[in-house]
């Protein structure tokens, strides 16, 4: 298991390299409050000196510390895989050597060796004072630092500013709460350990470093308490209590340490000396705790846990890396490759988009929309529900009323009384009406036209994902099509039109529907007339006093003419001879309205229609409605066909000739397969962080099962 924690570096470096934090790795946190002494518990665990020391705000940036032990025959760096233990045992592997028991690697600087610990600590200043400035201010950048030596065990340890409250220096007014969210952004991590660093002088019960360490972690399961200067106790009291976890229990224990003062650190007291007195301190004042306290425990304490953390969260990770690989890989294979042969490339994209967008009309397309009707199936449904719907609800007799329909008939007459309806009038009033069909029609040829519209963007956000790479060959393959489809609008409509204008152009009374209608109409009709005839004979007064002619109309109505027909009183008779107004009005039966005066005085005379006025209009209704309703059936069966044919499957047929013509050209090439300015570095930054994620699955999979126990 001891091999764990060299395999969480090698995987820290891996996502160094793409600057990504989209792995959450396993690691140790330090926290707590300005000057509790985490840089000192650090350093104690390193062993030597390498830490910026000092009062005040000392650690400005994050530091991520990797440890690594080497057994001290192999105290020889080399330039093979410095996580790699076999790299260092075995000496063929030896490409660049040089004499020490230990030495330091920076992230920022390469591949440069530090065998002097007071250069690592004097660059570590120097790279914190060049992004976070030389007067206090903080940074969340984090610095990279590994560790090789023979004195330390295998950890990776992340040292964070102390928690502040007033701002110092050049420090903005909310530094403590850019501090905090510096915390919290590293302890979210459910894959760290949090090392809540609590000074010994100080009430635990006000420990900042716990409560922030509480919020993240309620359960306690990630968190271990460090009691630092136990030697600065106040005399007479002891830390035997807050050791004991009797003040504030903590899960995974609590381990008090003793670090150098800083009169220690400045008469260069060594760590191996301040451990040695940290014994004797532990032996003297807790003699009952020291085999559970100081910082050697401290360390094997959190190799251990480290161990055990990373075991855990393993699976997970290994889980994790994989679907982000999937993933990036799909990202990638999205941006396409760099465009070698241009003038194949082009060729290849504009034949790829018009088989999608025949694929899409057909409902082939590899993208199925699940979320609305596209396409052919949009299409389908404005022919057979939009336009089909729309159709059927324009009523055939819609717009006329009974005296439209009497006055037709009186305007096909002329001067002459007419004995039989005269078909004129009826093929006036059924062309009045079949025009009405015209508007729909054209306007499911719209519909139509913007679905057709509506595809080239499906198939550019569904289909031909490369065309994104190109925005210019993108527009100019929309404004081809478009172009197109603007073309055949004109044409379409000019059809439709033509169809509903054969349909005026011949009134064809002979078609089989309109005869079978009629000879059951007719019959219809004539049982109707016997049944009030049989009915109305009883009370039948003959009308001695009406206008000539009149006489024989009342014996024979079908001989009639129209004044014959009119039932008015003979008050009413004298007065529209004189041309005067009527005295008054007769009630209004269902059929009437406003009559139109027999001698063309624009007075409304309200009156009953008599039965020959009934009989007439209910010839014409009927007949309007049975030619209307085949008429209505041809126009719904023909505009789809037409509209399939002009607009459709021309647009099918010739779409891509269309774009090879307009687009397929030398001087053309450069232009349109210019990709958009962000392209070539987001697919660079894919790839990178594809060979990251690849890099570490291969890691993690060569860890074998007997390594996790």
């Amino acid at each position: 298991m001891e091999a764990l924690i060299p395999v969480i570096n090698k995987l820290q470096d891996v996502f160094n390299t793409v600057g990504a934090d989209i792995i959450q790795l396993p690691q140790i946190v330090v926290v707590g409050t300005q000057s509790s002494g985490k840089s000192s518990v650090l350093e104690s665990l390193v062993g030597r000196d390498l830490l910026p020391r000092g009062t005040g705000v000392v650690t400005r940036r994050p530091l991520i510390l990797q440890l690594v032990h080497v057994s001290p025959e192999d105290g020889r760096k080399t330039a093979g895989d410095e996580n790699d233990p076999a790299t260092w045992k075995n000496p063929r592997h030896l490409s660049k050597e040089i004499d020490a028991e230990e030495w330091g690697k920076f992230l920022h600087t390469k591949n440069k060796i530090y065998t002097d610990f007071d250069e690592i600590r004097q660059e570590i200043e120097n790279e914190t004072e060049r992004i976070s400035g030389n007067n206090k201010g903080i940074s969340p950048e984090p610095i990279h630092l590994k560790i090789f030596s023979s004195n330390v065990v295998n950890l990776t340890l992340v040292d964070l500013p102390g928690m502040t409250k007033v701002p110092v220096g050049d420090q903005p007014k909310d530094i403590e709460l850019q501090i905090r969210e510096l915390i919290l952004q590293f302890i979210s991590n459910p894959n760290s350990i949090i090392l809540a660093v609590t000074a010994a002088n100080t009430d635990m019960a006000t420990s900042e470093a716990l409560k922030i360490a509480r919020e993240v972690d309620p359960d306690g399961r990630r968190t271990l308490a460090v009691i630092t200067k136990l030697d600065l106790m106040d005399a007479g009291t002891d830390a035997m209590d807050v050791l004991m976890g009797r003040v504030i229990p903590v899960k995974l224990g609590i381990i008090g340490v003793v670090n150098r003062s800083q009169l220690d650190i400045n008469n260069k007291k060594s760590v191996a000396d301040s451990i040695r007195d940290e014994y004797g301190f532990l032996q003297k004042k807790y003699p009952s705790l020291a085999n559970r306290n100081g910082t050697k425990y401290l360390a094997r304490t959190l190799n251990r846990l480290l161990m055990h953390h990373i075991r855990d969260c393993l699976p997970e990770l290994k889980t994790r890396i994989n679907v982000l690989a999937a993933q990036y890989q799909s990202l990638l294979n999205s941006y396409g490759e760099p465009v070698e042969d241009k003038s194949a490339t082009l060729l290849q994209l504009i034949t790829k988009f018009a088989t999608e967008y025949c694929n899409t009309i057909e409902g082939t397309a590899k993208y199925i929309e699940t979320s609305e009707l596209c396409g052919g199936a949009r299409i389908c449904y404005i022919f057979h529900e939009t336009f089909g719907r729309t159709l059927e609800s324009v009523d055939p007799l819609g717009g006329l009323n009974t005296i439209d329909i009497l006055t037709a008939i009186r305007n096909a007459t002329g001067p002459r009384p007419a004995l039989f309806v005269p078909e004129v009038s009826f093929e006036l009033l059924v062309k009045r009406q079949i025009k009405r069909l015209e508007e729909p029609s054209l306007r499911c040829v719209e519909l139509v036209h913007e679905e057709m519209q509506r595809i080239i963007q499906h198939c550019s956000n569904y289909s031909t994902q490369e065309l994104l790479r190109f925005p210019k060959l993108h527009d100019a393959i929309v404004e081809v099509v478009t172009c197109l489809l603007r073309r055949r609008l004109p044409v379409t409509n000019e059809m439709v039109h033509n169809l509903v204008a054969i349909e005026l152009a011949y009134i064809n009374t002979k078609h089989p529907d309109f005869a079978d209608a009629c000879g059951l109409m007719n019959n219809n009709i004539e049982e109707q007339r016997r049944n009030r005839l049989a009915r109305e004979l009883p009370s039948a007064v003959p009308r001695d006093k009406a206008a000539p002619g009149a006489g024989d109309v009342s014996q024979e109505p079908g001989t009639g003419n129209w004044r014959g027909m009119l039932k008015t009183s003979k008050a009413e008779e004298v007065s529209a001879e004189e041309k005067s107004k009527p005295a008054a009005a007769l009630p209004a039966s269902p059929q009437k309205g406003h009559a139109v005066n027999l001698l063309d005085v624009p007075v409304p005379v309200a009156r009953k229609l008599s039965a020959r006025e009934q009989r007439d209009c209910e010839v014409i209704e009927r007949l309007i409605k049975s030619y209307f309703l085949i008429v209505r059936k041809n126009i719904q069966d023909s505009v789809p066909k037409a509209v399939m044919h002009f607009l459709v499957n021309h647009v099918k047929d010739t779409l891509q000739s269309e774009l090879v013509g307009q687009l397929y050209k030398s001087l053309l090439l450069d232009d349109l397969l210019t990709e958009s300015e962000d392209m070539a570095q987001r697919r660079k930054e894919a790839a990178d962080m594809l060979k990251a994620l690849q890099r570490a699955s291969q890691i993690i999979a060569e860890i074998r099962e007997t390594h996790l126990w």
